[in-house]
C-alpha cells in the first residue's frame, strides 16, 4: 500500500485508522500474554524452555499452573526475565524497530501462556490446531531475535526442528521460519538483517 500523502509513511494521514491521542480509561492497559493451543504441554514447555530458550534471559520459568478440572484444560504461564546488558545492546543498530523491540523486552516478562485441553495429548483421534497459515488464514507467527540467524538454525537442525523457510530459501536472504511443536510458525532473524530489510522498506 503506497503513501497517500508526502507525509511519514508512519503518520495518521497514510494510517487511517491510526490513533495519537490516547483514551484516558486505557491508561493501566499493557499487553500481557500470547496464548497458544497445544497437544501436549510436555512437549511443548520443553520446546519453548529449551529449544527455543533465550539467551537474554537468565531465567525461564513457569511462572504459573491453573488447572480448571471443570471445564478440563490447564495453562501455563512461562515468564522470561532478562538480562539487563542484552536491553542496552538491542537499542544499537539499527533505529526504530529496535527501539521499540527493546521497549516491548522491557515491559513484558512472560511472554506465552499454553493451554492444553486434557487428552489431546493421548487421543490418537486428535489432529491438532489451526497454526493460522493455512487457508482460511488468520495469525501469522511471533519472532525471535538470534545472533546469528545461520549459526541458530544448524543448531535447530541438529535438534530436529521442522522449517518452513531456511535462511537462503526466499526473497528475504537471512530470515527464516520453524515451527513449534505443534505447528505454529516462528520467524528467525539477527539484528543486522532485520536492520537491513527495514531500512529498504522504510
Amino acid at each position: 500500500m503506497a503513501a497517500s500523502s508526502s507525509d511519514p509513511k508512519e503518520s495518521p494521514s497514510n494510517n487511517p485508522g491510526l490513533h495519537t491521542e490516547l483514551d484516558d480509561a486505557t491508561k493501566g492497559y499493557f499487553l500481557q500474554q500470547t496464548m497458544f493451543r497445544v497437544k501436549d504441554p510436555k512437549v511443548s514447555l520443553d520446546f519453548y524452555s529449551s529449544t527455543l530458550a533465550c539467551w537474554e534471559c537468565h531465567l525461564i520459568s513457569l511462572l504459573k499452573r491453573l488447572d480448571f478440572p471443570d471445564m478440563k484444560f490447564s495453562l501455563y504461564l512461562v515468564m522470561r526475565i532478562l538480562h539487563q546488558h542484552h536491553l542496552i545492546q538491542l537499542k544499537e543498530p539499527c533505529g526504530l524497530l529496535v527501539r521499540k523491540l527493546h521497549l516491548s523486552l522491557h515491559i513484558l516478562c512472560y511472554d506465552y501462556t499454553l493451554l492444553c485441553n486434557w487428552g489431546t495429548e493421548s487421543d490418537p483421534e486428535f489432529k491438532g490446531y489451526h497454526n493460522g497459515n493455512s487457508e482460511p488464514r488468520g495469525f501469522g507467527h511471533i519472532g525471535i531475535t538470534v545472533d546469528d540467524t545461520y549459526k541458530a538454525c544448524e543448531r535447530f537442525e541438529r535438534l530436529g526442528v521442522e522449517f518452513v523457510q531456511r535462511p537462503d530459501d526466499e526473497k528475504m536472504t537471512g530470515i527464516a521460519f520453524i515451527k513449534d511443536p505443534d505447528g505454529y510458525w516462528i520467524e528467525i532473524f539477527d539484528l543486522k538483517t532485520i536492520g537491513g530489510v527495514a531500512s529498504a522498506a522504510a
